[in-house]
């Protein structure tokens, strides 16, 4: 089979259309052909917020942990009511602590976070390793520049919301009050550095990964699994044709107004005779709707898997 390789005009043109139907907001696209390392980049000389796309190089922290013998898969970590983060792609470890209490195994933490995309699994995992300045350094020893993981969902949830820290909403805030801290919150987080990635750093992560230069071969195995079995299939995945696979990481985050802050995907796509492709995509700060960017991430995986032809 022939390789059209993804650094061509025809595929990088394509790509280009579609960031530029995402304006005023800034679409972010990367592509590299595993095989010899060319990559077409649209918008790449900037950051983007990861949201829950941090989630898998959390994971990979974690499991270098488990690599290295200070922590073992089926540990337990004890999670209390007062854990629990809003937010999870299923009915969630939240749910299941409304109930009290709970001792839950390293592993099933790492694949509530990455295949369920559960927050109060990611804090969880988050806490476990130290921070995100802890998870920040594993990535740099790894060589991998431009992505940084700075505080856990609960905290980027607060700041989003304009709170600098996890006091509740003034009992007697006015709704022009909260609305002004909404969008104070809304638009520092979005001009922040925290929880970003430049397209470069998300593709050396992923390069990193699938060729088994970040973890043991058990744990890439293990990862590489949870991400294919993300239950998220409506963006990169929708547009790949049958028989393709995709082991990808997904982030989202809320909506002000009409302006949708970000809007992700970021994974690996192998073809049915095992070559591979990474791509990443970070939407940032559109006026497009949920289903317009799902319209637009299905038809970048179009793209990639023909010029895999």
């Amino acid at each position: 089979m022939a390789f059209a390789a993804p650094a061509s005009t025809d595929l990088k043109t394509a790509l280009g259309h579609i960031a530029e139907q995402a304006r005023p907001g800034t679409m972010g696209i990367a592509v590299m052909n595993v095989a010899d390392g060319r990559v077409v980049k649209v918008s790449g000389n900037r950051s983007y917020l990861m949201m829950s796309a941090f989630k898998a190089p959390i994971a990979a922290a974690v499991l270098a942990r488990v690599d290295s013998g200070e922590l073992k898969l089926d540990q337990r970590v004890r999670l209390v009511p007062g854990d629990v983060v809003p937010g999870s792609a299923v009915p969630s470890l939240g749910d299941q602590l409304k109930a009290g209490a709970l001792d839950v195994s390293v592993e099933a933490l790492l694949r509530a976070a990455v295949t369920q995309s559960d927050n109060t699994a990611a804090d969880a995992l988050l806490r476990l390793l130290g921070g995100g300045a802890v998870a920040t350094h594993f990535l740099q020893s790894k060589g991998i520049a431009g992505m940084r993981i700075d505080m856990g969902e609960r905290e980027l949830g607060q700041r989003l919301n304009g709170f600098r820290s996890t006091e509740p909403s003034p009992a007697r805030e006015s709704a022009l009050a909260a609305e002004q801290r909404e969008k104070r919150g809304f638009e520092a987080v979005l001009a922040s550095k925290v929880n970003t990635t430049t397209l470069d750093g998300a593709v050396a992560f992923l390069d990193k990964l699938q060729s088994g230069r970040l973890l043991s071969t058990s744990s890439t195995r293990m990862l590489l699994g949870m991400m294919t079995a993300q239950i998220i299939p409506n963006r990169l995945r929708s547009g790949l044709p049958a028989g393709f696979q995709l082991a990808d990481k997904t982030g989202t985050d809320v909506t002000y107004q009409d302006r949708l802050g970000a809007w992700n995907d970021m994974g690996i796509i192998t073809t049915p005779d095992g070559r591979r492709v990474i791509v990443a995509i970070f939407l940032s700060d559109s006026l497009a709707t949920p289903k317009q960017a799902d319209a637009w991430f299905a038809e970048i995986g179009r793209l990639v898997a023909a010029s895999m032809h």
